[in-house]
């Protein structure tokens, strides 16, 4: 075991560089997760890790162990160390920098004849991908596919809004055209939320294998989606606006979905 007490440490420093750029992720194939609940996660989806860093106090060397399968190498850091690394406002004295996974299309399995998957087509917030993410998860469908992604999946941001629920899904990412053969080959139908040639949400059928595919609010969905759908779909509004947040209206026709699967398959 090491010991690390300041933050001009260059191994911090490649830290620092780690959590804010996303083309230090993808150089080194490494990213960083904090707190308990989300290590546990990753843990369970039999992530693998590089180091763990904790501060002494706040979680002892003994707690660091329970959380993990094997012995992986382990600093203790100082409480400036960890005030310099700890992106979260909550202290659970953890930080774990942990080996990426990859994303691609090819890696997707499912276990089900008619799979459940949701696609965000250009979500830019870390924020929103994150709270899809939460969505999926509580939802229990098969996979989230992001499509033409504006951040990386490891970033800060989206780990910290998704509670975790990065390591719960099973994820894919690439162009929409990429996704949208990999849907056809695959006979999952596609049904995208656009205002376009729709039809309401609730009177479609998503019993058989399908897609739900949201964009932003800004831009909505590419042509590429609209035209290659099974069917458009949309979400009557009541109120005054004509439009909600990305994760509500995910949430909106999954659960949807799910009620028709009688919250079962």
């Amino acid at each position: 075991m090491k010991e690390i007490t300041s933050t001009q440490n260059s191994y911090v420093k490649d830290l620092l560089k780690l959590q804010e750029k996303s083309r230090e992720r993808k150089k080194t194939g490494l990213f960083i997760i904090e707190g308990k609940r989300e290590i546990s996660l990753a843990v369970a989806a039999n992530y693998k890790f590089d180091t763990i860093l904790y501060l002494e106090g706040l979680i002892s060397e003994q707690e660091v162990l329970h959380l993990f399968n094997d012995n992986v190498n382990r600093i203790q850091i100082s409480k400036e160390v960890y005030q310099k690394l700890a992106y979260r406002d909550s202290t659970e004295g953890i930080i774990a920098v942990t080996k990426s996974k990859n994303f691609a299309l090819e890696n997707i399995k499912f276990e089900k004849e008619n799979p459940l998957i949701l696609v965000a087509e250009g979500v830019e917030k870390p924020g929103n991908i994150g709270a899809l993410l939460r969505t999926a998860d509580a939802a229990n469908i098969d996979a989230v596919f992001i499509a033409n992604p504006k951040s990386d999946v490891y970033n800060a941001n989206i780990i910290r809004s998704s509670v975790g629920c990065v390591f719960t899904n099973q994820i894919a990412v690439g162009t929409s055209e990429e996704i949208i053969t990999f849907l056809q080959d695959n006979n999952i139908k596609i049904y995208a939320t656009t205002l376009q040639n729709s039809n309401e949400y609730h009177k479609e059928n998503y019993t058989e294998a399908s897609a739900i595919v949201v964009g932003t609010e800004a831009n909505g969905l590419t042509e590429a989606f609209r035209e290659k759908a099974t069917q458009n779909i949309n979400i009557p509004m009541q109120g005054k606006i004509d439009s909600m947040n990305v994760s509500v209206a995910a949430a909106i026709v999954l659960f949807e979905a799910k009620r028709q699967r009688k919250f079962k398959l």
